[in-house]
């Protein structure tokens, strides 16, 4: 059986126009470009993208930090909203949730009748009488208190946006990711031995996840830039204890 020259002059066209979709489909297109829509800091160098998050967190008015914090073998649960006037949250230390506000240098601590008494023992003992009467009050600490210096730092930005950029190590770009469905870089110091930032790709590049060097805690950082209003607590609700915070606690 023969095919027409016609016939034959068809199917080649047919078979001409197959194998052009196939080439087209293959290479005829550039693959999507991972960086479009972003902010464009992942294809930067990682000094660049350390600085240009540095920036960004030093220039926010207001940031939220969440998680956990190892320090001198203490394991410090927080979370803290801090502003350039002070700071409001909880933290958890030994099973004990206590709460800290900062206005300006006035610092308060609120906490149950167990943080108090603590390592103390003795139903009669002048520290569970103490701790009674501070029980669910807002401490009005003293600067010259050692509680004072042990836990104002929870509350100030530019200390804990401080701890944020101890990388140690050689900083390296690392995976892509996200943090509460942000696009994110990483940036790692010593393979991350030596901490690392998830970075946003969206908008301005803030810090939005911090692993501390030698598994010593992660921290979240979110709502940045975010005003709230700072408020003292009402009259009757506050305790000026002074030095009697320190044997208290």
């Amino acid at each position: 059986m023969t095919t027409s020259p016609r016939a034959r002059s068809v199917a080649a066209a047919v078979l001409a126009c197959l194998l052009g979709a196939v080439v087209l489909a293959g290479c005829g297109e550039e693959p999507p470009d991972p960086d479009a829509g972003t902010n464009g800091v992942a294809k930067l160098t990682p000094k660049k993208i350390e600085a240009k998050t540095r920036s960004a967190a030093s220039g926010a008015e207001a940031v939220r930090l969440a998680g956990t914090v190892i320090s001198k073998g203490k394991k410090y649960r927080m979370d803290m909203r801090l502003t350039e006037d002070g700071g409001v949250g909880e933290m958890t230390l030994r099973g004990h949730t206590f709460e800290l506000l900062r206005i300006g240098e006035q610092l308060y601590l609120k906490a149950d009748e167990s943080f108090y008494l603590d390592g103390e023992a003795g139903e009669d003992s002048t520290s569970e009488k103490a701790a009674r009467k501070l029980a669910g009050k807002y401490v009005k600490v003293s600067s010259d208190d050692p509680a004072y210096r042990r836990f104002s730092g929870f509350t100030r930005k530019d200390v804990l946006l401080g701890d944020l950029f101890v990388l140690d190590g050689r900083l390296a770009v690392g995976k892509r990711g996200t943090v509460n469905g942000t696009k994110t870089v990483e940036l790692a110091a010593d393979g991350g031995h030596g901490g690392a930032l998830a970075v946003s790709l969206q908008g301005k590049p803030y810090p939005l996840r911090y692993e501390r060097a030698d598994d010593a805690g992660v921290l979240t950082l979110s709502d940045w830039n975010e005003p709230f209003t700072l408020k003292a607590p009402e009259e009757k609700q506050v305790l000026d204890y002074g030095e009697e915070i320190t044997g208290a606690s």
